[in-house]
């Protein structure tokens, strides 16, 4: 029985103590230190040896000036056994709040001189002087640590000093030592620097680390050197530099995975790059021993080799296609092959039947369900290219019900909507996508809210959808790649159907389609419309987006190109595109970005 009781005393103090320290730190942390006080010295005296409470009833002391206080407990500790010497930098600080700065540099020196006696104090010590930003006593410290025994490493810790006094270049030499000393560390080394690099080739932070990199890697050849200097060069964009850097690497290393390779590809890609990018690919359809990866990269020189020629190399690629099927056959290995193949004949040849056969022949190959769900969805989609809509709705939903909660299962839902929409069944196509407008991808939800509003809000206006249905004629023309007939389609809208709802959906359409064909002034003038017309419309933040990215990469204009990406960021927070319109504006501002 007295063991129960003396059980329950405890749990009942243990509790009173937690609550106690809450109670602490709120009011600590609300800044309302006359009451903080009180529960720190109750817990200090409770709770003797805990030195939190300790140092945060020091801190209260401070706040309310009461340095007197402060100091009796500071001495206090000192005088315990075996006291730790980071109490003569608690007292250092105590004395500086008083204006006492003799007093004050003579107790911060005794600290560091424990340093000497064992330079395994360096941690407590030096982070207690960075807490209080004596940086200059922190980083002797470290350094002097590190001098005493060379098996301590605080160059991390001097990297944060360095960068926060200005010293770029101390900052980023304590870094390379972090890495010389264990590679494993470059990840975290990355992230650290990437706060003080641009992609501007010329600013001085981003000269002095390649200085730094390029001396290491003469005096000490090392593959984090490459790995450093292809980092950055891809922050400055400067992927042919890059790919020089990751050839070394792929050759040296004894790893035969090409995965930085093609992550610099698609990287080239993605920048608009395509030479370098085709470059990149090229080396590593020949070096390359894995089959996959092979294929993969000769896919991609193929698709770039349309888009340089400009669509006018088709039978040239569709020879390129022939032989690797001849090579690679249709196993189930090779289904981006036959994929990409089909997609090709479709949508480049103009060509669906033959495209038709090959999928319908790949979905006979012993498949899992996701390799199944992914060429039904892309047989689904020639499908629709070819009109057959009712076939297409049959595979997009076998792999909405096979894949029902997953991103795929999703995506073809949405499929089933537009398939609806083109046939002018409006509203199945409603139904489907309001169960959408809540999905776990933010572009299926946004593009179902799209199509969503785009046919509810033409449908109230006008009862029998005539607008609506010229609209779903021109978006199928856009799906089957014939632009010129769907600008043509759209401009009828534009012109029969003017002061109309679906006007500025019209408008947005056809600006989208008008810059593939790289008509940019043509393009321009619709999404000034939008922003003129229809400033408070849905599309608006659209409008606004589109013009920044074509001002940004097209017209070369980019005061005008901030200005719109500034109207998303201040007038329309809840878009989809405001954090993209942010690092965009950031971009052109100059800020760096992570």
């Amino acid at each position: 029985m007295k063991v129960v009781v003396f059980i329950l005393i405890f749990c009942f103090g243990q509790c009173l103590i937690a609550q106690n320290s809450f109670l602490a730190k709120q009011y600590f942390d609300d800044g309302d230190f006359d009451k903080a006080v009180v529960f720190y010295e109750k817990l200090v005296q409770e709770n003797p040896r805990r030195t939190d409470y300790h140092t945060s009833l020091i801190r209260c002391y401070q706040q309310l000036e009461r340095y007197d206080d402060a100091e009796k407990i500071i001495i206090k500790k000192l005088e315990e056994p075996n006291s730790h010497p980071v109490y003569y930098i608690e007292l250092g600080h105590n004395y500086t709040l008083q204006d006492k700065e003799s007093e004050a540099t003579k107790n911060y020196d005794l600290a560091y001189s424990y340093v000497e006696k064992n330079p395994n104090n360096a941690y407590g010590i030096g982070h207690r002087f960075q807490e209080h930003s004596l940086l200059k006593y922190a980083s002797k410290t470290y350094t002097r640590a590190m001098e005493l025994n060379p098996q301590l490493d605080f160059n991390f810790q001097l990297a944060r000093i360095y960068g926060e006094q200005g010293d770029i270049e101390k900052m980023f030499t304590s870094y390379i030592r972090l890495v010389t000393k264990d590679n494993k560390k470059l990840p975290t080394v990355i992230r650290s620097l990437d706060d003080f690099i641009s992609s501007d080739a010329q600013a001085k932070n981003n000269i002095k680390l390649k200085r730094i990199l390029l001396k290491e890697a003469q005096n000490n050849p090392n593959l984090v050197w490459n790995e450093l200097l292809s980092w950055l060069f891809m922050q400055q964009k400067q992927f042919n530099s890059a790919f020089n850097q990751e050839k070394a690497i792929y050759k040296r290393s004894e790893d035969t995975n090409p995965n930085r390779l093609q992550v610099l590809g698609k990287l080239a890609l993605e920048e608009g790059e395509k030479e370098t990018a085709k470059d990149i690919f090229s080396y590593i359809a020949q070096n390359s021993v894995v089959s996959s990866v092979n294929l993969d990269a000769q896919l991609q020189i193929l698709d770039i080799d349309l888009e340089l020629s400009n669509n006018k190399k088709l039978d040239e690629v569709q020879k390129s296609y022939e032989a690797l099927l001849e090579t690679y056959g249709y196993q189930t290995n090779s289904l981006q092959l036959q994929i990409a193949y089909a997609n090709f004949l479709t949508f480049k040849k103009e060509t669906p039947k033959p495209a038709i056969d090959i999928l319908k022949k790949s979905l006979n190959l012993p498949l899992n369900k996701y390799g199944k769900a992914y060429v039904k969805m892309a047989l689904g989609d020639i499908l629709v290219y070819d009109k057959k809509f009712n076939e297409a709705l049959i595979y997009f939903s076998q792999i909405q019900k096979d894949l029902k909660n997953d991103v795929l299962g999703q995506n073809a839902r949405y499929k089933v909507a537009q398939v609806s929409f083109y046939k002018g069944d409006f509203n199945w196509a409603l139904s489907q996508l309001k169960v959408l407008r809540s999905s776990t991808s933010q572009l299926i939800a946004n593009d179902a809210m799209q199509l969503s509003l785009l046919i509810s809000d033409n449908s109230l206006q006008d009862s029998t959808q005539t607008a609506l249905k010229k609209y779903a004629i021109a978006d199928l023309l856009a799906y089957q790649n014939k632009n010129t007939e769907a600008i043509t389609a759209l401009g009828d809208i534009l012109k029969n159907h003017k002061g109309e709802k679906i006007e500025d959906e019209a408008l947005l359409k056809q600006g989208e389609l008008l810059e593939k064909q790289k008509r940019y002034e043509e393009a321009e003038l619709n999404y000034q419309k939008i922003v003129e017309f229809y400033g408070d419309g849905i599309l608006a933040d659209n409008a606004h987006y589109a013009l920044g990215n074509l001002y940004n990469s097209e017209l070369l204009n980019p005061e005008k190109a901030k200005y719109h990406y500034e109207r998303i960021i201040y007038s329309y927070q809840d878009s989809y595109y405001f954090p993209l319109a942010r690092k965009e504006f950031r971009k052109l501002r100059g800020d760096t970005i992570n």
